[in-house]
């Protein structure tokens, strides 16, 4: 099943609000007659009981009108006018504004439904949306993707909802099954990111997503485990992100160099001093050593490969080279969700 984002209130609670609304009306036109039953005559002229004050609300407001009661008096026939007729009109209104409104929102959700399949491509799909998958998913905002662009696969229901509020598509369901992906489009896809809360779920994912795409989407897997990274690239992943390790290591700096830390948190945390960034070479840079590049160049990327600045083969910047380095990152603004 696909959720889109929550834009108005769902058709059920506006049916289930004008279903309130109809029988307080009905009880109300019931409570007046009621109290006026002395001005009706009924068929049986044995006068008017509450059975028979429901009875005749009913009818009246659903313009039925059998005529087997009638108001006789003056005032019987004035709440008539300036009650019972109002409310019919009233009564009718909610009725025909349900039926148009659950009919329009069915048209509205399948024609976004339509426009969303045909307009999807070089999307981001992300498997799982616990403490990973949100946090992936807030990085790629913040890193300027447009959250049209992503796709949640998750199987929990309090996930869906979460990520659905949070205005993003999500497809619920299992990221191991293929038709769950097909349906996210896997093969228009640009990256998948697998954030699965076992690794065991994450390998199924890989194989799934790797067989669907014939290794032409980028694959980047999370492990708990780095014993379990190898077999995630064996699967297909074409990049692991072990969990575990990483906040070994962490740790085991905060100890030995604290200041470390308050580096790599200053590094991953948007909008807050530095930040690390990627950006092609330009044609000027060609030939310099990038060290001699305005911004404090970390590292290159060449034809897939990172190369460290102590490498010889880093010596001068070649043509197709990406450039990793630190920017100021205080003075971008942070992409808020759309």
């Amino acid at each position: 099943m696909i959720h889109l984002p929550i834009s108005k209130q769902g058709p059920l609670r506006a049916l289930s609000t004008r279903l309130v609304a109809a029988v307080a009306l009905v009880l109300f036109i019931v409570f007046a007659v009621y109290l006026d039953r002395d001005g009706y005559r009924d068929v049986n002229e044995d006068g008017l009981t509450l059975l028979d004050c429901f009875y005749y609300a009913v009818v009246s407001l659903s313009t039925t009108g059998y005529g087997d009661i009638t108001p006789t008096s003056e005032q019987a026939r004035l709440v008539n006018v300036l009650l019972v007729t109002p409310a019919r009109v009233l009564f009718l209104i909610i009725l025909v504004g349900t039926t148009l409104e659950v009919l329009t929102e069915q048209y509205r959700t399948s024609t976004r439904l339509n426009r969303w399949r045909r307009t999807l491509k070089d999307h981001v799909i992300v498997c799982g949306y616990g403490t990973k998958g949100r946090s992936a998913v807030s990085a790629l905002r913040e890193n300027g993707l447009d959250g049209k662009r992503i796709v949640v696969v998750e199987p929990d229901r309090a996930s869906v909802r979460q990520a659905t509020a949070d205005g993003l598509v999500v497809i619920e369901g299992s990221a191991t099954r293929s038709s769950i992906l097909l349906d996210a489009h896997i093969k228009d896809a640009k990256a998948v990111i697998i954030a699965t809360n076992t690794d065991e779920a994450s390998v199924l994912c890989t194989l799934t997503a790797r067989q669907l795409t014939a290794g032409k989407v980028r694959i980047i897997a999370a492990a708990r485990e780095a014993e379990n990274a190898p077999l995630l690239k064996q699967s297909g992943a074409h990049q692991v992100i072990v969990s575990s390790a990483t906040a070994g290591r962490l740790l085991g700096l905060s100890t030995s160099a604290p200041p470390l830390i308050d580096v790599v948190e200053d590094l991953l945390t948007p909008g807050h001093g530095m930040a690390l960034a990627l950006r092609s070479a330009d044609r000027a840079e060609v030939g310099k050593s990038p060290r001699n590049v305005e911004e404090v160049v970390i590292a290159l990327v060449r034809h897939g490969r990172v190369l460290s600045l102590a490498s010889p083969e880093c010596a001068t910047i070649e043509t197709g080279d990406m450039l990793v380095y630190i920017r100021d990152d205080t003075a971008i603004p942070v992409a808020l969700p759309s």
